[in-house]
């Protein structure tokens, strides 16, 4: 039995738990996950029974449970140096923490009217005054991490790194609903879709049989 199991919601639509997911995967520790299905009439119920939040995700660890998505990838920057799941130089690592903080808390319109579905295409929505801004700034920071540190590496940040957790489902979103985006941004979506962790996740997304109502 592993000392580490993650709660996870659907692969299809839970982006959240795509984020830590990579990041635990990445380090290469042996791991157990246990998938709650979402949006059923049972669903709040399993998940008061695993959450402490009601909430996934939630990383079961030797030291407790730890929930939300950036406070895992953290957890596991720390407790697995060898990852180097931050960038080293000082700088860099600076930079990949402002993002990852910024995709954390921000870009609701995107989040709204794009839900991650890795198992069909959507038609590109319209590009609102609020839609558009959030899309671009999307892409200028991937390009801006690109061009600035991104030279050991296909990644954000040269080598993969949690800032390339927090924006994998704004890969899925810009794939799957069509969205034009920089040659940089575009390179970089490829190469996160042939990351060997998202390439497993997205695999088992587009066979789960559960359906949600976007």
């Amino acid at each position: 039995m592993s000392d580490f199991t993650i709660i996870i919601g659907n692969k299809n639509y839970s982006t959240w738990s795509l984020r830590p997911w990579l990041a635990l995967k990445h380090t290469g520790v042996a791991f157990e996950e246990v998938l709650v299905v979402l949006g059923q009439d049972d669903t709040p119920e399993n998940l008061k029974k695993v959450s402490p939040t009601g909430k996934v995700p939630v990383l079961k660890t030797p030291v407790g449970d730890i929930w939300d998505s950036l406070a895992i990838c953290e957890y596991l920057a720390e407790t697995f140096p060898e990852a180097r799941l931050w960038p080293e130089a000082a700088a860099a690592r600076a930079h990949a923490r402002a993002v990852s903080a910024e995709m954390h808390s921000g870009f609701a319109t995107v989040r709204s009217m794009m839900p991650m579905d890795l198992r069909t295409s959507q038609p590109t929505p319209g590009m609102t005054g609020g839609l558009a801004t959030e899309i671009s700034r999307i892409d200028q920071v991937w390009q801006e991490c690109r061009n600035r540190f991104g030279q050991g590496g296909p990644y954000l940040f040269g080598s993969f790194s949690i800032a390339d957790c927090m924006f994998a489902p704004v890969v899925g979103r810009f794939a799957g609903y069509g969205v034009s985006v920089s040659d940089v941004s575009q390179n970089y979506i490829n190469t996160m879709f042939l990351n060997p962790g998202m390439a497993e996740w997205v695999a088992a997304a587009k066979v789960e049989p559960w359906e949600i109502e976007q």
